[in-house]
């Protein structure tokens, strides 16, 4: 028989667990953290690969900016549908929409996929800005090459300190730098694309002059796309961070904060995109960066500034991951929530994607490649189905149909982008040389 005492006994262990996870041990964020954590999360690197996936990419690259807005509103307003209760993790509302086993399932891989995903990809974004930055400022010494690993290795020193900070809030200064960074390299891509003109023998003609290679062309961009636009793994996660009480609930400060983060997104993204793609046609770079020689002082600028914002976005992607693998030693495993345990944990987790990114350093494929197969569903759909599972809108109302048309356009895109990425990442493997 359970008494009193041992259900007090539970709640209290169970506070006490919550107070100490990254998560839900600090919920005193304003609404402007939410602005800059979300533009952190959402324009990473992928915004410098957008030129690449132009032409076809127009169109979806504005109707993704929609779509996604309008499942990133369905995640905020399902925060706390349920009264007096949150769902401060993307698997806590998957489980209440599909059931406690079923929701773990669907949600825990693919959010994993992503985060780590992300993770990875950046470590390799971030030793490649540097190595940039190295090239640009040796280009009148004599200074000797140096190889990408190395460099990943030093952009990874820096997450051996970071990802010891607890908890979101304590990382919004880091995250605030990164979204002002973001801005800036965004800005100095198109403004200096401006600066160098229209390219004498600018093409806007496919790539490739086959239709088997325009079609994987079409399919990479979706990738690049889908990359462009992922944010949504994190966003229960930053929103669990904003005090609620029932006369003001969350979701207000949070929406307030997303709707800044979109405006900015758009600064980002539809510039860099399109005037980009208006000065080099088709022979941008799969990162606008590489395109713009000079002035070199201004490329080297830009993409420490890369550096800056990628390290920020890193620790906002490894923050739900720590959450959660703290979660399963300390709930699971009946680890004593520690310093120490913590200190293993992150080390042992940033030095996997560090080796990961060390391993595979072939960006452009991997974004396509993952962008479809984890991205689409958490950004562009699985929000659509779990509002459908809960609120069940009325049949061809419009509610209805407006998710049915994002899970359909969302699927699409999860089973077209990993096939041009898989492609993209075939074709770099032949000229490629590990550790190199």
């Amino acid at each position: 028989m359970v008494t009193q005492p041992d259900v007090e006994e539970k709640l209290r262990r169970q506070k006490e667990i919550d107070d100490w996870l990254p998560i839900t041990s600090s919920r005193n964020a304003k609404w402007w953290y939410s602005a800059f954590h979300n533009v952190t999360a959402m324009v990473g690197a992928g915004v410098l690969s957008l030129p690449y996936a132009m032409g076809p990419g127009t169109a979806i690259l504005v109707l993704s900016w929609i779509i996604t807005l309008y499942t990133l509103w369905q995640m905020v307003e399902m925060h706390e549908m349920v009264p007096g209760k949150r769902f401060d993790r993307y698997h806590e509302l998957g489980q209440y929409a599909f059931g406690e086993k079923l929701g773990l399932w669907i949600v825990v891989p693919q959010q994993l996929i992503v985060e780590v995903g992300v993770n990875i990809v950046y470590m390799v974004t971030g030793g490649k800005s540097l190595q940039k930055v190295h090239e640009v400022a040796c280009t009148n010494k004599h200074c000797k090459p140096i190889k990408t690993t190395y460099f990943i290795m030093i952009f990874a020193s820096v997450h051996f300190v970071l990802s010891h900070l607890p908890n979101f809030n304590s990382i919004s200064g880091v995250s605030l730098a990164a979204a002002v960074m973001s801005l800036s390299y965004s800005t100095i891509a198109w403004a200096a694309s401006v600066g160098k003109g229209v390219q004498p023998d600018v093409s806007y003609a496919s790539k490739s002059h086959t239709a088997a290679g325009k079609t994987f062309g079409f399919f990479t961009a979706l990738g690049d796309v889908a990359f462009a636009y992922a944010g949504h793994n994190v966003v229960l996660e930053i929103q669990a961070t904003i005090p609620s009480t029932p006369e003001k609930p969350s979701k207000g400060p949070m929406w307030k904060g997303v709707i800044v983060a979109y405006i900015v997104v758009a600064l980002c993204y539809f510039p860099v995109a399109l005037i980009g793609y208006w000065i080099f046609g088709n022979k941008v770079a799969d990162n606008i960066l590489m395109s713009l020689e000079k002035p070199g002082w201004l490329i080297a600028m830009a993409n420490m500034f890369v550096v800056v914002h990628v390290i920020g976005s890193y620790q906002i992607y490894a923050m739900p991951v720590f959450d959660m693998l703290e979660t399963v030693l300390v709930k699971k495993l009946h680890f004593k929530p520690s310093r120490m345990l913590r200190f293993i944990t992150r080390n042992v987790y940033v030095a996997f994607t560090m080796f990961v990114g060390i391993t595979f350093p072939f960006f452009g494929g991997l974004l396509g490649f993952f962008g479809g197969f984890a991205f689409a569903p958490t950004t562009y759909f699985l929000p659509c189905v779990m509002w459908l599972a809960i609120y069940k809108p009325k049949r061809f109302g419009l509610s209805w149909c407006i998710n049915w048309i994002c899970i359909v356009l969302g699927v699409m895109l999860m089973v077209l982008s990993p096939i041009g990425g898989l492609r993209r990442i075939i074709l770099d493997a032949k000229s490629y040389e590990f550790y190199s």
